[in-house]
C-alpha cells in the first residue's frame, strides 16, 4: 500500500502562483511515477502533469504547459506542482496519484492506470 497526502492548495488571485506537494509513504519502491489530476465542479477529472521517480520524464496537459512545472524530491518521496500564471479555469480539486506501470508502456494521461490516490486539495483562483 502507498499513502499520499497533498498540501499547498488555497485561494489565489488570477496571475498568482501556488505550489502543491504530494508526499508518498508506504511501499513507494513498488511505484514508477506520480501524476496530478484535477476535477472542477460539474466536470470530469482531467490530467495535469506526471513525472517518473527514476528519470526526468515529464508530461503535461496542453492547458498547463508553460505555466505549471512538476518536479520530484526522491529523498523525501515528494512530488511538487509549481503553478504559475493561474487562471480562474484552473480552479479545481487537485489530486495526486502514483502508478506501477511505466509511462512508456501506458499513457501517463489516463487516470485508470494509476494505483493509489490522495484525498485532494482545493485550488481556487479568483478573477
Amino acid at each position: 500500500q502507498v499513502q499520499l497526502v497533498e498540501s499547498g492548495g488555497g485561494l489565489v488571485q488570477t496571475g498568482g502562483s501556488l505550489r502543491l506537494a504530494c508526499a508518498a509513504s508506504g511501499r513507494t519502491s513498488s511505484t514508477y511515477g506520480m501524476g496530478w489530476f484535477r476535477q472542477a465542479p460539474g466536470k470530469e477529472r482531467e490530467f495535469v502533469a506526471a513525472i517518473s521517480w527514476s528519470s526526468s520524464s515529464t508530461y503535461y496537459a496542453d492547458s498547463v504547459k508553460g505555466r505549471f512545472t512538476i518536479s520530484r524530491d526522491n529523498a523525501k518521496n515528494t512530488v511538487y506542482l509549481q503553478m504559475n500564471s493561474l487562471k480562474p479555469e484552473d480552479t479545481a480539486v487537485y489530486t495526486c496519484a502514483v502508478r506501477k506501470i511505466p509511462f512508456s508502456v501506458l499513457r501517463a494521461e489516463t487516470g485508470g492506470f494509476y494505483d493509489y490516490w490522495g484525498q485532494g486539495t482545493q485550488v481556487t483562483v479568483s478573477s
